[in-house]
């Protein structure tokens, strides 16, 4: 086992070029960290590389077999960890496959420029719940590989197909299908409890928390779907949205 204790260490700067949406697009390659998103992905056989603490014990569960594991100081930890009190264990992951066929599922979610890590994370971890078939990223969105992103959704990346791609293109597939297409908008939409779930199934697409879903993308939804405000709050938090809707559509 390789034990690296250098900060300046050429692989310490591999690993945290990681970090940036650059590499991580450049590598097709991602970092988690903690023992709940690192099992996660050993149990999704994602994991390319462990880095453990020098002063970590593994759990005597975790089945490393062949994966290649070094250990380090906890100083590199640190200089590769994305919060505060880094458990010790960093997982080396490879991204999910690119592409995606609509004819694998029934129930989608697309997100169309949504920027704040934490809604995109636990939207995530929404659909996952739901049961959703695949989320799928529009431009626009915060990288799905984000740190923050990784931890809201609680190691979801791992359990559902997460693609990027142009949501024009998946809509016109999806509707080729004969998959009802819904969008959230306030403006000539329907009350959302006016719709009954589809045994074709659906597709739910939300949008960017200040300015909604682009309009050229409203235009080709079978319909638009807005949530009753019953209180004096303007608006729901996007998350808390897609929660509500991906639900009611499962029904």
């Amino acid at each position: 086992m390789k034990f690296i204790e250098s900060i300046k260490n050429p692989q310490v700067k591999q690993w945290k070029k990681l970090l940036t949406k650059k590499e991580r697009d450049k590598t097709a390659a991602f970092l988690v960290e903690g023992f709940h998103l690192v099992e996660e992905a050993l149990y999704s056989n994602k994991i390319v590389e462990l880095i453990v603490d020098e002063q970590i014990k593994l759990p005597s569960k975790w089945k490393v077999g062949e994966i290649r594991t070094t250990l380090v100081t906890s100083e590199i930890i640190h200089s590769l960890s994305d919060t505060e009190a880094p458990q010790g264990v960093i997982a080396v992951c490879r991204q999910n496959e690119s592409t995606y066929s609509i004819e694998k599922g029934n129930s989608f979610l697309l997100i169309d420029a949504v920027q704040d890590p934490g809604n995109l994370g636990t939207m995530i971890r929404t659909a996952d719940a739901a049961g959703v078939d695949a989320v799928l990223i529009g431009e626009g969105t915060v990288d799905v590989y984000n740190p923050k992103v990784l931890r809201s959704a609680q190691g979801s990346h791992f359990h559902l197909p997460i693609i990027k791609g142009n949501l024009i293109e998946w809509i016109t597939k999806l509707t080729d299908e004969h998959i009802p297409v819904y969008g959230t908008a306030l403006e000539n939409g329907k009350d959302f409890n006016q719709v009954s779930s589809s045994e074709k199934g659906f597709a739910l697409i939300v949008g960017n928390e200040g300015n909604g879903v682009a309009k050229e993308i409203l235009a080709l939804t079978t319909s638009n779907l807005y949530i009753p405000i019953y209180g004096k709050s303007e608006s729901l938090n996007v998350a808390v949205a897609a929660g509500i809707l991906l639900y009611h559509l499962r029904k």
